[in-house]
């Protein structure tokens, strides 16, 4: 058995759903490079400024000695769902449960301590969306899935609904065949947007997105399009990968009891987040990804929709 086996056979074992193994040293590196550049010259990063950082760009940054890119996925689906009633608010299923750079980040910390333990001389770096790398460029390059035309990344077995994590290390594995798209001619995603944030496939304007503007969008007030087209969203925005047909084919309910969702995350009321206090807040979304949402951006989101609510009736 080889060593790239043994690895993927031990990645599963750690809890991880898909593995898989890209080389730094790929032909298409340039393309990435371009599309990034490309959607960093359009002003499409909004205020994500680290989305600059030249690391992005050059892995080897990251670590001088790579030799391969171990890629993980984690499925957190769950068959929950929302109230379909304009009284609650609308929060993304990623942050239904425990913060997933908890979960992410002590399987791979677990899999690196391995690695070591194994193969002398062997060293490793993890991240879990921690670091300024392309997780969704190398997952799709170590075969994991394919970057969407809503730029997620799409898996075969578990549709959108993934957490991506890699290892990076100076370790010389077999790497897999890149994945190749299979969005075809669908545009259910881009047609969905209600803001229209897609401008062209693969390309997500965050200026006009909803996810950013609820979590990342630190200003007392939102932009009027933004707030007329909320429809009850107050923490991310699920709506381009709700009408995927992957997603709704595919998505199986994970095991990982850490992604269960907290009661008060599924259905909270409008009313209620637009007057949450601070004491409130760090008892609902204790150990959440959520806490990058402070209090008053919940106050604020949960007011817009309230406010726009109030203008239609």
């Amino acid at each position: 058995m080889s060593n790239t086996t043994i690895i993927k056979e031990k990645a599963k074992s750690f809890g991880f759903h898909l593995v898989g193994i890209a080389s730094p040293e790929i032909n298409d590196q340039d393309q990435a490079i371009s599309h990034l550049a490309d959607w960093l010259n359009q002003g499409y990063y909004a205020d994500l400024a680290w989305m600059k950082n030249p690391k992005r760009q050059n892995i080897y940054e990251l670590m001088p000695d790579v030799a391969s890119v171990i890629c993980v996925a984690l499925n957190y689906y769950t068959p929950d769902q929302r109230p379909n009633t304009p009284e609650y608010a609308k929060i993304s299923r990623y942050g239904w449960g425990r913060d997933y750079h908890k979960v992410m980040n002590k399987k791979l910390k677990a899999f690196s301590i391995w690695l070591e333990s194994q193969y002398p001389q062997i060293k490793t770096r993890f991240y879990a969306d921690t670091a300024p790398i392309q997780d969704k460029v190398w997952a799709q390059r170590a075969g994991i899935g394919w970057i969407a035309k809503n730029s997620n990344l799409i898996t075969r077995n578990y549709g959108s609904w993934v957490f991506l994590g890699e290892i990076l290390t100076n370790l010389s594995l077999t790497p897999d065949r890149p994945h190749t798209s299979h969005c075809g001619t669908c545009n259910r995603c881009i047609e969905a947007c209600p803001t229209n944030a897609i401008p062209k496939p693969f390309v997500v304007d965050a200026n006009l997105c909803i996810a950013y503007h609820t979590i990342e969008n630190r200003n007392p007030d939102l932009p009027q399009n933004i707030k007329e087209n909320l429809q009850g969203w107050v923490a991310g925005c699920d709506i381009c990968q709700d009408v995927c047909p992957w997603n709704q084919r595919f998505a199986q309910e994970t095991e990982v009891s850490d992604f269960k969702p907290y009661s008060e995350n599924i259905a909270p009321k409008l009313t209620d987040l637009a007057e949450i206090t601070e004491e409130k807040w760090d008892q609902q979304f204790k150990a959440s990804a959520l806490r990058r949402i402070k209090p008053e951006m919940l106050r604020r989101n949960a007011k817009a929709n309230l406010n726009f609510e109030g203008k239609e009736k």
